[in-house]
């Protein structure tokens, strides 16, 4: 959804009201689906948890409670895992009968325990930044010299790196779904290396994580794409998670905002991402800009909003509680909204409009056209003409039915030759 408005300013309510309507139309789903489960559903099985066991996990929490704050109060997450391990060593070893996973569940709560009243109870965040405050921000473009663009983006531990690669009209990705779209001309892919949290094992195929992310930043970028027309490419992202500590999907529409400008493309406005957090406990519930890893993983909420100035772009919620209320959405999308319009500043200072000149390692295209009656003369019996074109100048030639003529080569020469040769035979 792209919501046009003032040029600085974005009318959030207009997006809260659509979501407001669509939960109509919901409600109206789940009623038919409710019916189906009524007239066909079967019982849910029942199953027995295995918990931890609750006097031991209170024994260990007023013990080492003043620990694990100590350990959890800084702004690096490796640190603070650093600082975690000697503390369950010792559980480990007064406890000798807890098996590892329940010492995860001991680690797991104990943080969540901390995390939560911190920032319920004191208005603290782990790291000591301010409710709405970012952490801090850096932007690069240009740094990987051969491609056709480049752009890192860092928003604390986060660090994403997307590089952009141009293509001909006839390099798009072939589609084989259920959707009427043939042809993908935008593809954005995510990828999530195990270093990037600190682990070391094999890499392996994307999962649902880095399809997901990739398909939220691909999202939030499609609506200030520039047309076919105005800019005759296949456009290719690839955001390459360096450093993760919350956020990357966000970082990847940063990251590729500045590719896409570093590369030339002529992109309507620039889309940042950011996302707003939530805890709860009864009635009380608090937000909070720009979290993260551990306050994701012990929060009830990550609202995730990609943008312009002028309008929300992609929208994604992960959430662990029942449900929130206008309320929580209405201040989630006033804080996104500050955090966005404020990392698009940072980013603009780095690059502030678009590159009026492709890399000189990205192929120019030439587009014109022919009468369509005349593409087969251009063409030749088996392709023997336009291959022969082709051979002669060593560029791409790629021909629609309706006689646009795209010519793909980085030697603006050898363009003008095949121009000439293709025009000499329509004419």
């Amino acid at each position: 959804v792209m919501i046009e408005a003032g040029a600085n300013e974005v009318d959030e309510d207009t997006m809260l009201n659509a979501i407001k309507a669509a939960h109509v139309e919901i409600k109206k789903i789940i009623t038919f689906i409710n019916g189906i489960v009524a007239e066909r559903g079967k019982p849910k099985i029942d199953f027995q948890v295995v918990g931890l066991d609750m006097d031991v996990f209170h024994a260990i929490q007023n013990k080492y409670l003043d620990d694990f704050k100590a350990a959890m109060d800084t702004d690096d997450k490796n640190v603070r895992d650093a600082a975690l391990l000697p503390i369950m060593d010792k559980i480990a070893e007064e406890y000798p009968d807890l098996s590892d996973a329940d010492l995860d569940l001991v680690s797991y709560k104990m943080q969540k325990y901390v995390v939560r009243r911190w920032l319920l109870d004191e208005g603290k965040r782990v790291d000591g930044r301010g409710i709405n405050e970012i952490r801090p921000l850096a932007a690069e473009v240009g740094i990987l010299p051969r491609v056709h663009g480049s752009g890192m983006f860092t928003r604390g531990q986060t660090q994403v790196l997307t590089t952009c690669t141009l293509g001909g009209t006839k390099d798009n990705q072939l589609m084989d779904d259920l959707t009427d779209e043939q042809t993908k001309r935008y593809i954005h892919h995510y990828n999530f290396p195990p270093y990037s949290v600190g682990e070391a094992r094999a890499p392996r195929s994307p999962g649902r994580r880095e399809i997901g992310h990739g398909a939220l930043a691909e999202r939030a970028l499609v609506p200030v794409l520039p047309s076919l027309e105005e800019f005759p490419y296949t456009i290719r992202c690839v955001s390459e998670v360096l450093s993760s500590n919350g956020s990357t999907s966000q970082a990847s529409i940063c990251g590729s905002t500045l590719a896409l400008m570093d590369a030339g493309v002529p992109i309507k406005a620039p889309v940042a991402g950011i996302s707003c957090g939530l805890i709860t406990e009864g009635d009380r519930w608090m937000t909070m800009l720009d979290i993260q890893g551990v306050e994701d993983f012990h929060g009830d909420m990550d609202f995730k909003v990609g943008g312009t100035r002028k309008g929300i772009t992609a929208i994604q919620m992960d959430i662990k509680i029942k449900g929130i209320d206008e309320a929580i959405l209405r201040q989630a999308l006033s804080q996104a909204l500050d955090g966005r319009l404020f990392i698009l500043g940072k980013m603009l200072e780095v690059l502030p409009q678009p590159r009026e000149h492709l890399s000189a390692y990205a192929p120019k295209i030439i587009r014109f056209t022919i009468n369509p009656d005349k593409i087969r003369e251009v063409i030749g019996p088996g392709g023997k003409m336009i291959n022969k074109i082709i051979d002669e100048t060593g560029v791409k030639i790629d021909i629609d039915d309706d006689g646009s003529v795209y010519i793909a080569t980085p030697d603006e020469a050898a363009a003008a030759k095949a121009h000439r040769i293709i025009e000499g035979i329509a004419k």
